[in-house]
């Protein structure tokens, strides 16, 4: 089990599908690189109007970039809290929001590495394999401040632990070897002029828009 630092007493309820808010505005999305991408970000301690707000201009641009998850660094905020909107290996949806997330991951003979292939929107159109855990659970809160837990498999799990990942500074490509990580630097710059500095506030462009 891995058991991130946040957080009171596991949730005794499990969620699937939590209403995610609308009206948020669409934001640019931070590229890796950038300082907030690469550190712990701060506990979300206020459950107010300015986190809601925040949580609404999350999903707005996550629903722009045509994502399944993002966090609040990928748009330059230094908060704990993400959201998603994913699908499982049945296809099935899952969405939420949790802020201050902790990880539980399955170990020993109960753990399943899947290699697919994984991308991160703030690395946009770059995708090689990386090894996660074919389930995951995180625990946390809402923007309510009400306790939320979520599982699942399939892209659920690699969704729960990309986007865990981002509160605690990490990037999928601190977990890939040299040769991939030459490999997402190659495919991003190859595709870099499909994606404006603003996207996805400017949307991306077309393969021929872009010579």
């Amino acid at each position: 089990m891995s058991d991130r630092p946040w957080g009171g007493p596991a949730p005794t309820t499990l969620h699937r599908v939590s209403e995610l808010p609308g009206g948020g505005t669409v934001r640019p999305i931070t590229r890796w690189g950038e300082p907030v991408m690469h550190r712990v970000l701060r506990p979300v301690q206020t459950f107010d109007d300015e986190l809601a707000a925040l949580v609404a201009d999350l999903v707005a641009t996550m629903r722009a970039a045509d994502g399944v998850g993002l966090a609040a660094n990928q748009i330059g905020v230094d908060r704990a809290v993400f959201v998603f909107d994913c699908p499982d290996k049945d296809r099935v949806r899952h969405a939420g929001v949790v802020c201050n997330p902790r990880l539980v991951l399955p170990q020993g003979d109960d753990r399943t590495l899947d290699e697919g292939d994984e991308g991160c929107l703030s690395m946009p159109g770059a995708f090689v394999p990386c090894a996660r855990t074919d389930h995951a659970r995180v625990e946390g809160v809402d923007q309510t401040g009400v306790q939320v837990a979520y599982e699942g498999e399939g892209l659920v799990a690699r969704c729960l632990q990309h986007e865990t990942d981002h509160v605690f500074g990490t990037v999928f490509g601190d977990r890939v070897n040299a040769k991939q990580r030459k490999e997402l630097r190659r495919q991003a710059a190859e595709l870099a002029d499909l994606f404006p500095p603003d996207w996805p506030v400017t949307p991306e462009r077309a393969l021929d828009d872009a010579g």
